[in-house]
């Protein structure tokens, strides 16, 4: 049985040509808007958890790497079809996902958090939830009553201006919401949910056709991990330690 750090060793030779500019750079999808994993911030620079990530993984690949905005409704459709080569995006890994794109290693665990005014229980109003998320699939699933928004920031303004009366996301991204000062009045409360179709492991989404890349994101995903990139990257943008 081949090794794995021979299958890693294999792989890097056959993504070598990558590592030579005039002939590929990896395109990556990545989403904005979406505070604190990746967003553009005041000087116009794309940044945030997961867009850091990308780039300390594309630094120990040695290859590079083009951040390509998206919806995250796009994203498993854009990598299985060939227009990315993988997605920097956070994704619970499910089954009709892993039926689509190749899923990574785990980089983190996750859950999903409700939002509403104290004494709102999951479900008991019109929520707002991002259009391709596991969130508006399992609202959509239990019949709750919702709206469907194209990024995470929409979802805080749809908050502000009373269009929807509660929200549920992502945990990381929940942190957001709690930091914006435009709902700071509403009092929101919140409901961590930890059914299985809401919480679980996050991983990056790989071209279906590149195993070869795969090998190569799920050794560099251990190498930041091993080197301390990923702690660093993790507290400059999220005030707690993900798993």
């Amino acid at each position: 049985m081949i090794s794995r750090h021979l299958f890693v060793a294999l792989a890097s030779l056959m993504l070598a040509p990558l590592t030579h500019a005039a002939e590929r750079v990896l395109r990556v999808a990545v989403l904005n808007h979406s505070p604190p994993m990746s967003y553009t911030d005041e000087t116009g620079a794309l940044t945030g958890f997961n867009v850091e990530i990308m780039r300390a993984l594309c630094d120990v690949m040695a290859v590079r790497c083009m951040p390509v905005p998206v919806s995250l409704d796009r994203v498993v459709d854009a990598v299985a079809e060939g227009e990315f080569d993988f997605a920097a995006v956070s994704l619970l890994a499910t089954p009709e996902r892993r039926a689509r794109v190749l899923m990574s290693k785990p980089y983190y665990r996750s859950l999903s958090v409700w939002f509403a005014r104290p004494g709102v229980v999951p479900g008991g109003a019109l929520a707002g939830v991002v259009r391709g998320g596991v969130q508006a699939r399992y609202i959509q699933a239990n019949g709750w009553r919702s709206v469907a928004l194209d990024t995470h920031a929409e979802v805080v303004t749809a908050l502000a201006q009373g269009k929807v009366e509660a929200a549920l996301l992502p945990m990381s991204t929940a942190v957001a919401l709690q930091q914006d000062v435009r709902i700071h009045h509403l009092g929101l409360a919140t409901t961590l949910l930890r059914d299985p179709q809401l919480a679980g492991d996050v991983c990056l989404s790989v071209n279906p056709r590149s195993p070869e890349l795969l090998a190569l994101l799920n050794d560099a995903i251990d190498r930041v991990k091993r080197d301390g990139r990923f702690d660093r990257i993790n507290s400059r943008f999220i005030p707690f330690r993900l798993q």
